[in-house]
């Protein structure tokens, strides 16, 4: 596997890295994350196509940009990717509301499926799809035994729209997914939260798809606003601080649900993922150092099957777990790269939700509130 990074800041492309003998010709795969706006302004389509003739080339927003060591803001992060050993299968799929998520992710693993798929990184519409269905439907149509990972694009903080491009400029609407196929590549992945969870179990009583309304006997955000006492005040954006910790059903493990607005009139609140009826539900809040340490955890589990450093890191991050950590925000990267080393290129991006089995050999869930990494190497 051979690397070469780029990057479009200060109205410029710039080099970043590349390993010894990249041939541009030779990429199979290229993935672009970069800022909403800025795609737009560039449309940076064509020229990658002029770098990477033979390339597929996936383009997506985002809510922040990583690579090596660093987070970055209003820039695009171009990582280009020339494998020895494996294919690359690439499918996309257009979608116009979140009741379309669950055949839409029949589709893709329609499209994708083989006897020699390793593993399905999908990057999807971050504003139109029910992230729980598509990842439902993936893992129903691809029985349980592939590897999905990957995350719903950004839009910095602002939540207005999300972009998706295969092999054109990113728009609105679109689910794409890029299939592995080969035995010698190695796939690796880690998740992690690190947020503390406080206060009893609760179910959801009232709900319709990701608007919250009641928990127990209660009105969802009279309840929310007791336990955040004085940050009651400071909503909607105390919020990040406080996500909600959900198992689907009683003997499923507990993911994290992040918050994106409140609704005072009908006392109802709206999450980035599905809380469907009868899920129960633990308040959380933030602790900063397992924030950092929880990025540390998800690399060292992203490489339980490898017996040296991977080649190839993918982090995706909440856009929560952004705004929550401030300027500290790097330093989930760098706990990542003190557990990697130096050998694998990272790259990535801040999303509206991250995509991965929660440990190995379990289903793959969408996520709030996590790091999520992706490993890949070939032997």
């Amino acid at each position: 596997m051979r690397i070469k990074q780029l990057a479009f800041r200060n109205s410029a492309w710039n080099p970043i890295s590349e390993t010894p003998a990249f041939a541009a010709s030779q990429a199979q795969l290229v993935l672009a994350f970069g800022e909403r706006k800025c795609l737009e302004d560039l449309q940076p389509y064509d020229y990658l196509r002029g770098l990477f003739p033979a390339a597929e080339i996936v383009i997506n927003s985002t809510s922040g940009e990583i690579y090596q060591n660093s987070v970055h803001e209003g820039t695009i992060i171009v990582t280009a990717i020339e494998f020895d050993k494996t294919l690359v299968k690439t499918t996309k799929i257009d979608i116009e509301n979140h009741f379309q998520s669950a055949e839409s992710g029949k589709k893709i693993a329609q499209n994708l499926l083989a006897d020699d798929l390793t593993a399905i990184f999908v990057i999807s519409d971050g504003g139109r799809v029910n992230g729980s269905e598509l990842i439902a439907a993936l893992n129903e149509h691809t029985g349980d035994k592939i590897l999905i990972s990957g995350g719903l694009a950004g839009d910095e903080a602002r939540f207005e729209k999300t972009l998706v491009g295969l092999n054109e400029n990113p728009k609105e609407g679109k689910i794409v997914g890029i299939g592995f196929y080969g035995t010698q590549l190695t796939v690796g992945h880690g998740t992690m939260g690190g947020w503390d969870v406080f206060g009893p179990e609760r179910e959801v009583t009232e709900s319709e798809y990701n608007v919250l309304y009641k928990i127990g006997e209660k009105k969802a955000l009279d309840l929310y606003k007791e336990y955040l006492g004085k940050y009651a005040d400071e909503l909607p954006g105390a919020a990040l601080l406080f996500p909600l910790s959900m198992r689907a059903t009683a003997d499923a493990k507990p993911i994290v649900r992040t918050i994106l607005s409140i609704d005072e009139t009908n006392r109802s609140m709206t999450f980035a993922g599905e809380l469907p009826k009868g899920a129960l539900v633990r308040f959380m809040k933030a602790n900063f150092d397992r924030l950092i340490d929880a990025s540390a955890s998800a690399a060292q589990n992203s490489m339980s099957l490898f017996e040296s450093p991977p080649e190839l890191a993918i982090l995706v991050s909440c856009v929560g777990r952004k705004l929550v950590l401030g300027s500290r925000t790097e330093e989930e990267v760098e706990a990542a790269r003190e557990i990697f080393g130096e050998q694998p290129i990272m790259t990535g991006f801040y999303s509206y939700g991250e995509i991965s089995p929660l440990n190995p050999n379990a289903r793959c869930e969408l996520h709030n509130q996590t790091m999520t990494i992706t490993t890949f190497s070939e032997k």
